[in-house]
């Protein structure tokens, strides 16, 4: 299993990652792409059913998937997993498959990342039905200050969409959650993950070296605790 060093710029969710020194990502890979976890240096995986590519006939076979892959050494979390009210299948199927993932991350006590597009009633609803013991990760985080606070004290994370995070109005929200709670992505955009931390270090009012340190915390309480 790679795991990142105290100093590095933790990447939480990326897509089409490299090995650099001084940056660590997970590489979210999907069920449906035939792509498979490996042990380059610098990288760690997740592994799902984004609900873009999910249908009523293929969910058996990408759960199959998900269920062969579940073991390999650099896969440290499962999904992205999760609702989508803009695109993908009905929301019956969808909850399907997300109960499906959760009982996985839940059997190999790994975390899981979560979609979600304009269906919080519907994740909240599942996270307090399922009571999840593995920690769930939202990623590409770009709501209200209330719906953070509220998903964070249901014990979730928050990692902030690249785009809005680099936004001024961001601003409030990254001041206003709890350090311990929150992480920072690229999630494919070719945006430098050392922009998106220098941002949010100058928001925090604090150096960069402080923003890495917080950050590799709330890492080893996810991934490593």
């Amino acid at each position: 299993m790679n795991l990142p060093q105290p100093d590095d710029y933790i990447d939480i969710h990326n897509h089409g990652a490299r090995s650099e020194h001084g940056r660590y990502s997970i590489e979210n890979l999907m069920a449906h792409e035939g792509r498979d976890p490996d042990l380059a240096p610098g990288l760690s995986y997740s592994f799902g059913i984004h609900p873009w590519y999910l249908t009523e006939e293929n969910l058996e076979q990408l759960i199959d998937n998900i269920r062969q892959k579940a073991d390999h050494p650099n896969l440290i979390a499962f999904g992205e997993a999760g609702f989508d009210r803009i695109k993908g299948p009905s929301l019956k199927i969808q909850k399907t498959v997300f109960e499906e993932q959760v009982k996985i991350a839940e059997e190999k006590s790994k975390p899981l990342f979560i979609h979600c597009v304009r269906a919080w009633d519907e994740l909240l609803s599942e996270n307090k039905r399922l009571r999840p013991a593995t920690p769930w990760l939202i990623h590409g985080f770009r709501g209200k200050k209330e719906l953070a606070i509220q998903l964070i004290s249901k014990g979730m994370f928050i990692s902030f969409w690249f785009d809005f995070i680099l936004k001024p109005e961001s601003s409030h929200l990254v001041k206003s959650l709890p350090k311990d709670k929150i992480f920072l992505e690229t999630d494919g955009s070719g945006v430098d993950i050392r922009a998106v931390y220098k941002k949010v270090a100058a928001e925090l009012d604090i150096p960069v070296k402080e923003l890495k340190k917080i950050l590799y915390s709330n890492f080893k309480s996810v991934f490593a605790g």
